[in-house]
C-alpha cells in the first residue's frame, strides 16, 4: 500500500483477514505458518493472510507481549498497533484506501510519524524508524519531533537493553542494504541508541584526526561518509558492514596521544573478534569487517611496503585461496581512502597493485617447483620464496613507471 502510494516496486501483498477464525481458513485450504499469531498462507498464490490482532505489553523488549485475535477485532484495531502511519494503511475488497490515521497526509508531507502512544511498548520499533529513515531519506523523508522526542525516551527508560542481538543486526543488516545506510546510523545517535546497541561505534563521534589525512577531523563523521562511498561502490552487506567497522580501533587509543591513533588497526580487528559472536554478526560479514580493520593502511600503503609483506598479507587475507572476499576488501579500502572530504572523487590505484601481486603470486604453479623436485616443506618454502621474488619484480616496474 506504502510502496505503491510512492510509485515504488511493489515486493509483496499482505492481506488482513476481519470477523474470521483460524479454523475457518485452514477449512477453505489455507497453511498456517509462524507460533506467535496465526498467519496463513493462500493455497495458491501462497500470500500470507493475517487474522486482524491486538496487541498489550505484558513484558519487557518486544517479545513482552499478549495477542488478541478474534472476529470481533476491526480492521482500525488492527491498525492501531502498527509503527508508523505510513505503514497504517489498507485497501479493502472495493479497493478503497482505509487510512484511520493520517499516512496519506504524511506520505504527502515525507514524514515518518508513529500512529499512537502504544509505539513506546516495543523497543524495536526505534530502530525500525531508523532503518525506515534510510530507505527513504531519497525521497525527503524524515522523523517527526514528537516521534524523534519519544524514541529519545524510550532509549532513557532502559528499554533498548532488552533487544536480543539477533533482531539488532536483523535491523541493522536490513538497513545497511538500504539506499542511505548512513542515515540509520545518525538517526540512532540522534536519539541515543547507538551508544545502547553499538557504544563502540557511538564512540568515534568526537575523535579527532590528524587533518593532513582526514579533513573531516572527526572519526565518526569520516566512517558515515565512508560508508556512503561503500554505498556507491558495492550492494554487498558485507563490503558496507566492514566500512561501519574499519576503524573502531581508534575509539580505543590513547586520548593523550590524538589524534594519531598508532596501532588502531589491530586493536579495532580485536574488538571486533570480540564482539561478533555476542552481537550474533554472521561469520562473512565479521571476517571481512576484521581483515579490513587489520590491514586497510597495508592496502592504503601498499607502495611502501616489502615484497615479503605484501605475500603475507596476502595470504592472511585468503586471498590465494579465493578472488571474491578480497575483492571485496579492495572495495572496502577504496571506501575508507574516498570517504574523506574533498576527496571523495579521487582514484584509488592502490586496489589495482594490490591485484597485480595477487595475479603475480598466481603465476608461481605448485606443478612447476614440483617438477624440480620440491616436496613437503621443503615446496611450501619454495612456493613462498618465488611468490616473493615475483612481487619484487612487480615493484621494481612501479619504480620504472614513476
Amino acid at each position: 500500500m506504502r510502496d505503491e502510494l510512492l510509485d515504488l516496486p511493489v515486493k509483496d501483498r499482505d492481506w488482513v483477514v476481519v470477523g474470521a477464525r483460524p479454523q475457518e481458513l485452514l477449512d477453505l485450504g489455507y497453511s498456517q505458518v509462524g507460533a506467535d499469531f496465526p498467519v496463513f498462507l493462500h493455497p495458491e498464490t501462497k500470500d500470507e493472510y493475517a487474522l486482524a490482532r491486538t496487541e498489550r505489553k505484558s513484558g519487557h523488549g518486544y517479545t513482552g507481549f499478549e495477542v488478541r485475535f478474534s472476529p470481533d477485532v476491526t480492521l482500525e484495531d488492527d491498525l492501531l498497533r502498527r509503527d508508523l502511519t505510513i505503514n497504517a494503511m489498507a485497501k479493502d475488497e472495493h479497493d478503497r484506501i482505509v487510512d484511520p490515521f493520517g499516512g496519506l497526509n504524511d506520505l504527502r508531507d515525507k514524514t515518518l510519524r508513529h500512529v499512537s502512544p502504544a509505539f513506546r511498548e516495543d523497543p524495536l520499533r526505534v530502530l525500525r524508524v531508523a532503518r525506515f529513515a534510510a530507505r527513504f531519506e531519497h525521497l525527503g523523508f524524515s522523523v517527526a519531533e514528537e516521534t524523534m522526542a519519544l524514541m529519545r525516551e524510550m532509549v532513557d527508560s532502559g528499554e533498548l537493553a532488552y533487544l536480543v542481538p539477533e533482531r539488532v543486526w536483523q535491523e541493522m543488516s536490513r538497513a545497511l542494504l538500504e539506499p542511505d545506510p548512513d542515515v540509520f546510523i545518525a538517526v540512532l545517535r540522534q536519539c541515543g541508541a547507538l551508544k545502547v546497541i553499538f557504544p563502540e561505534l557511538d564512540a568515534l563521534f568526537g575523535v579527532p584526526q590528524p587533518m593532513r589525512w582526514h579533513p573531516e577531523i572527526d572519526t565518526g563523521v569520516h566512517t558515515l561518509k565512508a560508508l556512503r562511498i561503500a554505498t556507491e561502490l558495492s550492494d554487498s552487506l558485507e563490503v558496507r558492514f566492514a566500512v561501519l567497522c574499519h576503524d573502531l580501533g581508534k575509539g580505543m587509543t590513547d586520548p593523550e596521544r590524538w589524534p594519531s591513533h598508532h596501532g588502531h588497526e589491530g586493536m579495532g580487528a580485536d574488538l571486533i573478534k570480540r564482539l561478533a559472536p555476542e552481537r550474533r554478526w554472521p561469520n562473512k560479514a565479521a571476517q571481512l569487517a576484521e581483515q579490513v580493520a587489520r590491514y586497510h593502511t597495508h592496502c592504503h600503503g601498499i607502495r611502501k611496503l616489502k615484497a615479503s609483506t605484501i605475500v603475507k598479507t596476502l595470504g592472511q587475507l585468503g586471498a590465494l585461496r579465493q578472488r571474491k572476499p578480497f575483492e571485496q576488501f579492495l572495495l572496502a579500502c577504496e571506501a575508507d581512502a574516498r570517504g574523506r572530504s574533498g576527496l571523495e572523487r579521487n582514484a584509488y590505484p592502490q586496489a589495482d597493485r594490490f591485484r597485480e601481486c595477487l595475479d603475480a603470486c598466481e603465476s608461481v604453479k605448485p606443478a612447476d617447483l614440483m617438477a624440480q623436485g620440491f616436496e613437503g616443506a621443503q615446496l611450501g618454502d619454495a612456493l613462498h620464496r618465488e611468490r616473493i621474488n615475483a612481487v619484487k619484480k612487480v615493484i621494481a616496474q612501479w619504480s620504472n613507471s614513476a
